[in-house]
């Protein structure tokens, strides 16, 4: 009788050992599987577009993308320190920049949308009557009516600050009381402004995204100088040896091809659509 337990349980033991040694295999296949690391503007990620299309990505190529949500400016920097396998951004002028010095082997348009000024209904700059986007700036500076930047030099920081050169304004946040500099992300800046009774700039995704709304809602949008232009950059092996690049080009071509441009222009939220693919064919 004892040997007959004895041989159930070394039965047992050896099941078990196979077993441990399986789901060790898939553990190890798994942390080994292949992905890229992409350092991305956070309206990308705030939208929810990222969880929309990468899993299509990864379904069809076995490719993990991870991303890095930070302003485009601190993107930019991290990309530049060897920190991603390449950027999604929105600061043409500077991913150009980053390519001309090295840092990037090139820059192509992947998709659009545009950036509105939200505010209190009450509109106490009366920012609705507003015939331009540097009219409704003017507007803001001429009552003082408080505004949040998000003053973190991201993409969305960026195009706010050339707007209010454009209208003539300059801006102090040492110097002007009803000019308040945040250094958060969009989606917090959106949060201060609601509850501060502010108004601010905020890209148009992040924005039909964003649930804590308040009283708050868009008073002025779709002038021209609003356009939100997003690119994709690879950075270069030659600044970068360990990057990825092989797969990091696979995941670029992907985005511009026909199966990533429709994802994106797929993508919804209260059945509108956010982003706008313009790769060039």
């Amino acid at each position: 009788m004892a040997s007959k337990h004895r041989k159930f349980w070394l039965r047992w033991a050896g099941l078990f050992v196979i077993c441990s040694a399986v789901i060790s295999a898939f553990q190890t296949a798994a942390s080994a599987r292949d992905y890229i690391t992409v350092q991305s503007t956070t309206s990308t990620e705030n939208s929810g577009l990222y969880d929309y299309i990468l899993p299509q990505y990864t379904r069809q190529s076995g490719v993990d993308v991870k991303v890095v949500s930070v302003g485009t400016g601190q993107a930019l920097r991290n990309a530049q320190n060897c920190d991603g396998d390449l950027l999604i951004v929105h600061a043409t002028r500077d991913e150009e920049n980053f390519v001309r010095n090295g840092y990037g082997t090139a820059r192509y348009d992947l998709m659009y949308n545009d950036f509105v000024i939200v505010g209190p209904s009450a509109d106490p700059a009366n920012l609705g009557a507003a015939n331009s986007a540097m009219d409704a700036l003017q507007r803001l500076a001429e009552t003082t009516a408080k505004f949040a930047s998000r003053g973190d030099n991201s993409g969305t920081h960026k195009a706010e600050i050339l707007l209010w050169q454009k209208a003539g304004i300059a801006v102090n946040s040492a110097h002007d009381s009803w000019y308040l500099e945040t250094g958060l992300g969009m989606g917090a800046t959106l949060n201060f402004a609601v509850q501060a009774g502010a108004y601010t700039i905020s890209d148009r995704a992040t924005w039909l995204a964003f649930r804590n709304r308040s009283g708050h809602k868009i008073l002025y949008q779709g002038d021209p100088p609003l356009f939100n232009q997003y690119g994709v950059v690879p950075v270069s092996k030659s600044h970068c040896p360990n990057i990825k690049v092989e797969l990091a080009n696979d995941f670029i071509r992907w985005l511009l091809g026909s199966e990533g441009q429709g994802a994106i222009a797929s993508f919804r939220r209260s059945d509108k659509q956010l982003f706008f693919p313009n790769a060039r064919k």
